[in-house]
């Protein structure tokens, strides 16, 4: 009797066993496989949540098939104590490992408020704006300038919410001058700029930061950006350049900048200028002027004077020859890499065609038609 109570002890002990193998592998299966998620979402964990709230929150998103086998894996896994605070993207059809992956990575927001501070060649610009999860999208919320006597009421609500997320934006062509200058008056930075890089150096880019960042550190990183942008454009520039240092290229790009806004002719500028340079023209470009009259602390407000256009200062390129002494203005990838890979051409001059582009020529009558076209244009709008 004995025996056949110890062999079935031990069958119904097997049995128990695959049952249990069994409810692993099953287990581990819906850890692991797609999940019935329809629609990408932003998942808000809020600081001090644990997993049991997350998983309760998802199974009212829909997005988990079993809660219980999210905080499981979590726990099974040692991903429990990790949770993060913040607001995080979770893509259609994430599976649960998946989702505690993205929860407890570490890093930034991936979702939800963004409070971007866009630092432009004319103005500036605090804008409020929520990434919708499904189309990826940014939708504006609010948009104010910070000089603003009423600030909205969006923007005091958000800007406290630990989930919110900083960006600063730097515009193309804007000067060292007005990105210290704006740095200096953002509220959610700290710390002091002492020293003040040189014109130029200063990558314009979007950059993501904290409530808090240092000033100085942020200046640094701009800096460094702009020296591994110029270093590679420098590394892979084209032979026979006029100008030979990666110094120079970096005043070719700026001026590059300042003259057109249009993608497509930033090389065919730089060929202008190059084949100048070559031949000994002076550049005669009106930026270099007002630079040297503003020192690239705002807009000049008018037309430049024929008295300043004769006058001998270091960046009148009227009256100097070859470039001026620095950058004059902050020179985004695509004029760096129109500098040091100019277009072949023979072009030697260029003026506005009424479109938002240039009409180039080879020869001064051929100039001289297209700016007779020009002043037509211009004439046209004003009578309007």
């Amino acid at each position: 009797m004995w025996r056949n109570l110890a062999s079935n002890a031990l069958s119904l002990f097997v049995v128990v066993l695959i049952a249990a193998g069994g409810l692993i592998a099953w287990g581990k299966n819906r850890y692991t496989e797609p999940g019935p998620l329809a629609q990408a979402i932003c998942l808000k964990v809020e600081s001090g949540s644990n997993f049991s709230r997350v998983s309760a929150t998802l199974d009212g998103e829909g997005a988990v098939s079993n809660p219980s086998i999210l905080r499981m894996g979590a726990q099974y896994t040692d991903k429990a104590p990790l949770l993060k605070a913040g607001s995080f993207l979770v893509p259609e059809h994430a599976s649960m490992q998946d989702i505690v992956e993205i929860v407890t990575r570490g890093g930034a927001s991936t979702c939800g408020t963004e409070i971007v501070y866009r630092i432009g060649i004319l103005t500036r610009e605090l804008q409020v704006r929520e990434l919708d999860p499904v189309t990826q999208r940014f939708v504006t919320e609010e948009e104010f300038s910070p000089d603003a006597e009423a600030i909205p009421a969006e923007y005091l609500r958000v800007r406290n919410e630990a989930d919110t997320r900083y960006r600063i934006a730097l515009a193309e062509g804007v000067t060292t001058w007005q990105i210290v200058d704006a740095l200096r008056q953002a509220e959610f930075l700290t710390g002091t700029i002492s020293d003040i890089p040189g014109e130029g150096t200063l990558a314009p880019d979007s950059y993501e930061v904290r409530p808090g960042t240092d000033r100085a550190e942020l200046i640094a990183q701009m800096v460094s950006a702009q020296e591994a942008r110029l270093a590679e454009a420098w590394a892979n520039r084209a032979e026979g350049l006029p100008y030979d240092t990666p110094e120079a290229a970096l005043i070719m790009a700026s001026i590059v900048e300042k003259e057109t806004g249009v993608a497509r002719e930033r090389h065919q500028v730089a060929s202008v200028f190059v084949n100048r340079l070559e031949r000994g023209m002076r550049l005669q470009t009106d930026p270099s002027v007002i630079y040297g009259i503003t020192k690239g602390q705002g807009a000049l407000g008018r037309g430049l004077r024929q008295s300043e256009l004769r006058s001998d200062t270091p960046y009148n390129t009227y009256v100097i020859p070859g470039l001026p002494p620095t950058p004059i203005a902050n020179p985004g990838p695509a004029s760096i890499e129109a500098a040091l890979n100019p277009a072949d051409t023979n072009y030697l001059f260029f003026v506005a065609d009424g479109t938002g582009g240039h009409a180039f020529a080879e020869t001064l009558a051929e100039h001289n038609r297209n700016v007779v076209q020009w002043r037509a244009i211009e004439a046209e709008r004003a009578g309007q």
